[in-house]
């Protein structure tokens, strides 16, 4: 299996929301979710004066495109290029170019690979987040997002909840 790349999509000026939340809907209603990991449309916190107020708000780094982290190939290219919105793939002709390690890092995206010292049926506490104080088994783990699923007692049921490496740790 080939490893996950980030690539840029362009998407007419203001439809970058709705690519979003398209090529989300379409990465669960086709189960994709281990090919296409992520999809992004990176903000930026501005404080703008109007009045003499100041008002601090949140506009696009990047007006008319929308940021994916996935595995290039036959089925996600096409997934993402005939998402309603979407104009192409940016790099030469039709072939997509993925962004290097040196963009990420410029754009704050990027996080760095977390080594962890658990594995499935490991018990684990969470220590930060909604979850924290909850202690549940290791279900299962994504070592490309960087999360593990744990299953929690929530009404009386048995319920998987997702949580990230960093928000955990094991229970001796």
């Amino acid at each position: 299996m080939s490893e996950a790349k980030w690539y840029v999509v362009h998407t007419y000026s203001g439809y970058e929301n709705k690519v979003k939340a398209n090529i989300d809907k379409t990465i669960e209603n086709r189960h994709l979710e281990d090919q296409i990991l992520e999809v992004q449309v990176p903000m930026q916190d501005v404080v703008e004066l109007k009045n003499g107020v100041q008002k601090a708000s949140q506009k696009k780094m990047f007006p008319g495109y929308v940021l994916i982290h996935m595995i290039m190939n036959d089925d996600t290219w096409y997934v993402v290029r005939n998402t309603r919105g979407v104009t192409g793939f940016v790099g030469p002709g039709s072939k997509p170019v993925p962004l290097t390690d040196a963009e990420m890092a410029g754009l704050g995206i990027q996080q760095e690979n977390i080594v962890v010292d658990y594995e499935v049926g490991d018990t684990v506490q969470v220590i930060a987040g909604a979850w924290a104080d909850t202690v549940g088994v290791i279900q299962s783990m994504n070592m490309q997002k960087q999360s593990l699923t744990i299953n929690v007692e929530l009404f009386g049921r048995e319920t998987p909840v997702e949580i990230s490496f960093a928000e955990v740790k094991k229970t001796v």
